[in-house]
């Protein structure tokens, strides 16, 4: 119990907490402008450091749900002015690497109950200075008998029973979703949504989806993903093998123009390719899951949020793709239907949605070398969520395919994290790779096609 009272307060408390520091935030901002309307001297981004500095201490020391939307916007581009973006991300950024930690004894106390045993006599080392505090779980370092590293994630206490109440109440959520939504089925969006969420508080089947993406990865030339203690894992504990490597954010604030291209290209191959290939995704994209190595590789941590597709599935979510590639405006209006983004009963202005759609993929489809910006990630998420956007009351109007949902949130976040580094490539060979068989279209390129061809001539692609 008294591990418990250290984990995280109740469902409405953490609610309420949170509503009031967004009330704050909106007030604080908006008495700086009404002064300024009055001609008193202000300092609106000095509002914006308070409010962003307050919502990352709140959402971090709330856990859960809350620190993962905390996550998420931390490296989404959001519709805020230039000049204070940045303020909310550096202060979000926190949250993915140096989140409030949580008192070790309670972590301890989770790891005993699930091994019926301590760290320190299950590892060799057990590090009580967390790595790193994540939305449901903390990152610690250790090392086994025979002396190699491992990280050990071990789940908040209280951490699975507070989200899985959250997530019961969705359905009160259903009425206000249908009048922003009218079309939205949105029984298969709240399954799929707590499909995917329980798969994330079970560590046992994370453990299960980063040894399937190890074992396609296996030997890669740039991709990393480490690989697994089984017998070491519980449901709310996961050992894998240590990675060394540089954050995504030094990456992205250093000078080397050419590292910075080298993890746009393998972070966009990851993505793409592992759907192409594998039919699999990981569709947690925010920055703190990539460490960059000394030679040059990305190593891709954290599975909690990973989607599989049948062979079938994957066939029709290419409709709407090759339909738009082709510049086929009836065939993806054809394919819209057929994979349900448009019902039947939908009343649309179909240009604007091509149009739309047009946007969505310019990566692939634009004149090429096409450059990720900053600019261009904000501009596709202001579609989705301005209702200023000459685009937002088309999109309402669409259902959204449970099948889709974590498809949406990594497309936003790749076009964030590539747009983070400036990365420019001819994105559309690069994907021709993968979703047509075309050949190596750069260096990195040549090296995953004798990799690619050598894992199938085994017998394990």
């Amino acid at each position: 119990m008294a591990a418990r009272r250290r984990g995280l307060g109740g469902r409405i408390g953490r609610g309420s907490r949170l509503a009031r520091t967004g009330v704050r935030s909106v007030s604080g901002v908006a008495n700086s402008r009404v002064r300024g309307w009055l001609g008193q001297e202000v300092d609106e981004t000095e509002a914006h450091v308070r409010n962003a500095e307050a919502l990352a201490d709140v959402l971090g020391e709330m856990k859960g749900a809350a620190m993962k939307v905390g996550q998420l916007l931390s490296f989404v581009d959001l519709d805020v002015p230039d000049d204070v973006r940045d303020i909310y991300h550096e202060a979000l950024a926190e949250l993915r690497d140096a989140a409030p930690p949580m008192d070790v004894e309670a972590i301890e106390e989770v790891f005993k109950e699930d091994f019926g045993q301590r760290p320190e006599e299950v590892f060799a080392t057990w590090d009580r200075t967390p790595l790193a505090a994540a939305s449901i779980g903390q990152v610690h370092a250790a090392t086994l008998e025979d002396g190699s590293e491992v990280v050990v994630k071990v789940q908040y206490p209280g951490v699975a029973e507070a989200v899985r109440s959250d997530l019961s109440n969705a359905e009160m959520f259903a009425p206000l979703a249908r009048v922003l939504s009218p079309n939205q089925e949105i029984e298969p969006l709240l399954d799929e949504l707590r499909e995917r969420v329980n798969d994330e508080l079970d560590y046992q089947r994370e453990a299960q989806y980063q040894r399937a993406f190890a074992d396609r990865y296996a030997d890669h030339p740039f991709i990393v993903v480490p690989d697994v203690v089984g017998d070491l894992c519980r449901n709310r504990v996961l050992v894998s093998e240590r990675i060394h490597g540089r954050r995504f954010d030094d990456v992205a604030t250093s000078d080397d123009e050419e590292l910075r291209q080298r993890v746009g290209e393998i972070i966009f191959r990851y993505a793409f390719g592992s759907i192409a290939r594998f039919r699999l995704f990981n569709g947690d994209p925010h920055p703190g899951n990539y460490l960059v190595t000394d030679d040059g590789r990305v190593a891709f941590v954290d599975y909690g949020s990973v989607k599989m597709f049948t062979r079938e599935r994957y066939v029709t979510m290419r409709l709407v793709d090759d339909a738009v590639a082709r510049d086929d405006r009836e065939g993806f209006l054809e394919a819209m239907r057929e994979t349900r983004f448009l019902l039947p009963r939908a009343d649309v202005d179909e240009d604007r949605l091509w149009e739309w759609f047009r946007l969505y993929t310019r990566p692939i489809i634009a004149d090429q070398p096409f450059t990720f910006t900053r600019e261009f990630a904000t501009e596709v998420l202001a579609t989705t969520s301005d209702p200023r956007s000459p685009y937002y009351g088309v999109l309402r109007r669409l259902n959204l395919p449970s099948d889709y949902l974590l498809l949406t949130r990594i497309h936003l976040g790749l076009n964030s994290v590539l747009g983070r580094l400036d990365a420019s490539n001819d994105w559309r060979a690069i994907h021709a790779e993968y979703v047509e068989d075309a050949g190596p279209a750069t260096p990195l390129g040549e090296l995953d096609h004798v990799w690619w061809a050598r894992k199938q001539a085994s017998g394990r692609g």
